[in-house]
């Protein structure tokens, strides 16, 4: 058993009340799930402050309390530490607590606006076919070996992170791939993480309901990569102009991917089909499964870091070749009567533009391109307007209906996006609040050989209104209505 001195290895600490000598049983922010003995760390949230619950957590059976400010009122059987910053204490405490993990796997992390799912999933995939034990922390699933667990956020608290990490070393697993958002950066989730190599993907127009610029946005994923150490590789886009500013202060080995500039990881599409692409990549040809100029970025992220971490360049062309699109990424279905419906997580005004330019490149312009998308409520709304103008700028049709709405209303958030529509693109424009009917509509508008693209929702299974999750699929949706027209 753990003692509070322990897990206080290598935490900012500015006073103590109390003996830290003590045994404890486990660590938590959530003053619900105190049990006995247990170290409460008060955390200061956009909702909650953690400072308001400590009587509580106490009561609960909390023996050690951890805070940026000591309450008014002490219980002398109570040991109360006072810290700098308890997110960052919690990130170390919770790498002690699980014996620093991290450290005893080859840790990975991807971040950036688009891309970070992809290349996680995909070299999760890879390196399994390689014949690895891997782990794999995302926003889609966390996975340990061949075992799943559900996610919830993108990047988990700092006590679930090591958690899994542990049942990974345990588990002998020797790579794990994790997704590392803005949101997980600067609430210091992944500070006590030991990385061997970080990538950084892209950078647009997002999370701004959360960072008040977008130049802090970006100096907190630069944080990541200022944070890496030496015997690490930093992997950066420099294609993007944000990707040579992540590796300006840090130590680790610095490495660039593009299919423009020059760079260390290079590839050329040479053929952008519905059934796949042909890359040139660093000199070699390789035929994948995967579609569109974005996924040729994931898929050359992927090769130089499968080659960092010391795999055989050829070896991982092979591998490339054999990779599987990842649920919700542009996946798509062929109906009876050769209407193309894709379903994709697009829900950032780069991600749109980035899909519906992939398909215009792909298509004709004999058959119509029908677009269906919507935007989260609660979340940043100055991308709405732009979102709708992309859709109804790169597509012969656009329906505008709810993404989750959560607490807004829907109606309320689809005429905030119809400001961004420019005049002459009125006429393609449609607005459908129900999801449902907004893809049944435009499956009932397409033609034998149209294509359908519903985006912003993805992997996703549920339809957030009003704080209550209801079971919706696009992609189950869109292949039941398909059938039914069929009939």
């Amino acid at each position: 058993m753990s003692t509070l001195k322990d897990i206080l290895y290598k935490v900012a600490i500015e006073a103590v009340k109390g003996p830290t000598d003590i045994a404890i049983n486990k660590i938590d922010f959530d003053s619900r799930k105190i049990e006995a003995n247990d170290v409460f760390v008060a955390i200061r949230g956009s909702i909650s402050d953690g400072h308001d619950f400590i009587e509580k957590a106490i009561q609960k059976g909390a023996t050690a309390v951890i805070c940026d400010a000591f309450p008014d009122t002490i219980n002398n059987e109570v040991t109360y530490v006072q810290v700098k910053d308890t997110n960052s204490a919690l990130a170390f405490m919770a790498a002690n607590y699980f014996s620093e993990p991290s450290k005893n796997l080859k840790l990975v992390g991807i971040t950036g606006t688009n891309g970070k799912t992809t290349i996680a999933s995909l070299l999760f995939q890879l390196f399994q076919k390689a014949g690895f034990k891997v782990g794999l922390l995302s926003t889609v699933k966390i996975v340990v070996d061949k075992v799943e667990h559900k996610a919830t956020h993108t990047t988990p608290d700092s006590i679930t992170i090591n958690h899994y990490l542990k049942e990974m070393v345990d588990n002998g697993v020797e790579y794990c791939f994790m997704e590392v958002s803005s949101h997980g950066i600067h609430q210091k989730r992944t500070e006590a993480l030991h990385f061997v190599g970080g990538i950084f993907t892209n950078l647009s127009h997002d999370h701004l309901d959360y960072h008040p610029t977008f130049a802090e946005y970006r100096d907190v994923k630069k944080t990541f990569f200022d944070n890496l150490p030496k015997s690490a590789f930093a992997l950066t886009n420099s294609d993007d102009k944000n990707g040579q500013v992540m590796l300006q202060n840090t130590a680790a080995r610095k490495r660039t991917y593009a299919l423009k500039s020059y760079a260390d990881y290079k590839a050329q599409i040479l053929e952008n089909q519905l059934s796949g692409l042909l890359l040139k990549i660093n000199g070699n040809e390789v035929w994948v499964k995967l579609i569109g100029t974005f996924n040729a970025y994931n898929l050359l992220a992927i090769y130089g870091t499968a080659v960092e971490l010391g795999m055989e360049s050829l070896e991982v062309l092979r591998l490339l070749s054999d990779l599987e699109s990842v649920s919700g990424r542009f996946q798509f279905i062929v109906s009876a009567t050769n209407i193309t419906a894709i379903v994709d997580y697009a829900h950032t005004p780069d991600a749109l533009d980035n899909v519906l330019r992939t398909i215009n490149d792909i298509r004709t312009t004999n058959e119509q391109l029908i677009t269906v998308v919507g935007c989260g409520g609660n979340r940043d709304k100055t991308k709405r307007p732009i979102m709708a103008d992309i859709a109804t700028a790169l597509s012969d049709k656009a329906i505008l209906t709810s993404d989750n709405p959560r607490d807004e209303d829907p109606e309320v958030i689809i005429s905030e996006m119809e400001k961004g529509v420019a005049p002459q693109n009125y006429k393609k424009l449609l607005a459908i609040t129900d999801r449902k009917q907004a893809i049944k509509t435009a499956c009932q508008l397409a033609q034998p050989n149209d294509i359908i693209l519903i985006a912003g929702k993805g992997h996703e299974t549920y339809q957030e209104v009003k704080g209550i999750r209801q079971h919706f699929d696009d992609m189950e949706t869109v292949k039941e209505i398909l059938e039914q027209l069929n009939k």
